[in-house]
């Protein structure tokens, strides 16, 4: 029996990729909604009633939990969701669900929105406020080097490979190539970098266009 296909609702930011990511590596069918943020189409009355925090990723999966359509959005909760289905890339219980979900989380708290904010004050704000772009530089590092000795002791951020490196490596791929920060003092982090990079899953997700 054919699984029905997921709706995706993305754009091709980090957060966009994080899901479409996953949607490859998990092998579930899905059909692409590009929504145009630089267009405000996550503003529209037929998106907020996908998601009502106007934000991107979310899914509408028909053939959700007993067998009825449900909706998520956030992404960390999006990945969640996508594994569980699946059966893949995250332990179904236990002390190892629980090392993969802190790491899902330290995306949600760290990367994601302290590598967003720089983004936002180095590229985007019309001025140019020092302390801002600082403090959140001063973080960004922090963040990297917290990664760099995690992947110091272990393969990937949980042990084995799993959503937690996908939860992260569109945002820390960001920090290198969109933010230009220097990951030279980040030997274990480029390691990881390239591994994932190189997967045949994640290279497919990361060259999806509108």
């Amino acid at each position: 029996m054919a699984m029905t296909m997921i709706d995706a609702y993305v754009w091709t930011t980090p957060n966009g990729f994080k899901a479409l990511c996953a949607l490859e590596e998990l092998e579930l069918p899905y059909k692409l909604n590009w929504i145009d943020i630089t267009k405000n189409v996550q503003m529209t009355p037929e998106y907020l009633a996908v998601n009502p925090n106007n934000k991107i990723p979310a899914i509408v999966d028909p053939d959700g939990p007993d067998g009825k359509p449900v909706t998520v959005f956030e992404s960390g909760a999006v990945l969640v969701y996508l594994a569980d289905k699946a059966g893949k890339l995250i332990a179904p219980s236990g002390a190892r669900r629980y090392e993969q979900l802190e790491w899902v989380f330290w995306n949600t708290g760290g990367p994601g929105p302290m590598f967003g904010q720089l983004g936002y004050f180095t590229k985007f704000a019309s001025e140019k406020v020092p302390h801002a772009i600082e403090r959140f530089t001063k973080e960004a590092h922090r963040l990297l080097g917290v990664a760099d000795k995690r992947l110091g002791t272990v393969p990937y951020l949980a042990g084995d490979y799993s959503i937690a490196d996908v939860m992260n490596v569109t945002w820390l791929r960001a920090g290198r190539d969109f933010l230009g920060l220097d990951y030279e003092p980040y030997p274990n982090v480029r390691r990881w970098l390239g591994e994932i990079e190189n997967r045949p899953a994640i290279k497919k997700a990361l060259a999806l266009k509108p």
